[in-house]
C-alpha cells in the first residue's frame, strides 16, 4: 500500500520526499506511520521500475532537495493497481482507504464500480469478530460489554459504508449512462 500512496500522491503533484511522506502520514498515520525507512527504499523500487523519477532543484533555504515525478509509466500502474486490487486491498480497513483515497485516478465509472462493488460485496457477508463454532455473532448475543462495543461501533461503521457504497454506485450508474 505504500507504493500505492507514493503513486497516487505523485499522481497529484510532484513532491520532494518529506513532503511526500507527510502526505501519506497523514492518510495512514494514525494506523501506521511511515518511517523513512520503509519510504525511501519504496521509492527507490519505484525508480529503478521507472515509475517515478527524481529530479534535483534549489533549496529555498538550505540544500537542493530532490523532486519526485510520476512517469507515464507510473501513471498506468496506479490506474492498474486501482482497477485491479487485491483481495487483501478490499478486505483491509486501512488498504482499503488507500485504494478508495486515488480511485478518482480511473476515469471510468463502470471501473471504479466494479472495484466498490468488490467492496460491497465483501460488507454484506455475514462476519463477526467472535464466533460461537463457525456462527458469527451478534453485539446482543454478547455478554462482554467491551466485545459488545467492538461489534457495536463494527456494525454502525459498516452500514455507513454500505449506505455511502450503494448510494455512490448509483451516482455511478448515472454517470456511466
Amino acid at each position: 500500500m505504500l507504493e500505492l500512496a507514493i503513486l497516487g500522491f505523485l499522481y497529484d503533484t510532484p513532491l520532494h520526499g518529506y513532503e511526500l511522506r507527510k502526505r501519506i502520514t497523514a492518510l495512514t498515520g494514525h494506523v501506521k506511520p511511515v518511517a523513512e525507512s520503509t519510504l525511501y527504499p519504496a521509492i527507490k523500487r519505484l525508480e529503478s521500475a521507472q515509475l517515478l523519477e527524481r529530479a534535483t532543484q534549489p533549496g529555498s533555504v538550505a540544500a537542493p532537495r530532490h523532486v519526485l515525478t510520476l512517469t507515464e509509466e507510473g501513471g498506468h500502474e496506479l490506474r492498474r493497481r486501482l482497477a485491479e486490487p487485491s483481495r487483501r486491498d478490499i478486505t483491509d480497513e486501512n488498504r482499503w482507504f488507500t485504494v478508495l483515497a486515488f480511485l478518482r485516478h480511473l476515469q471510468d465509472p463502470e471501473t471504479q464500480a466494479a472495484v466498490l462493488r468488490r467492496r460491497l460485496a465483501f460488507l454484506e457477508e455475514p462476519a463477526s469478530f467472535f464466533y460461537d463454532g463457525d456462527r458469527p455473532l451478534r453485539a446482543e448475543e454478547l455478554d462482554d460489554p467491551f466485545r459488545r462495543g467492538i461489534l457495536t461501533i463494527a456494525r454502525a461503521t459498516s452500514q455507513a459504508e454500505l449506505a455511502w457504497l450503494r448510494s455512490t454506485l448509483e451516482g455511478l450508474a448515472t454517470a456511466g449512462r
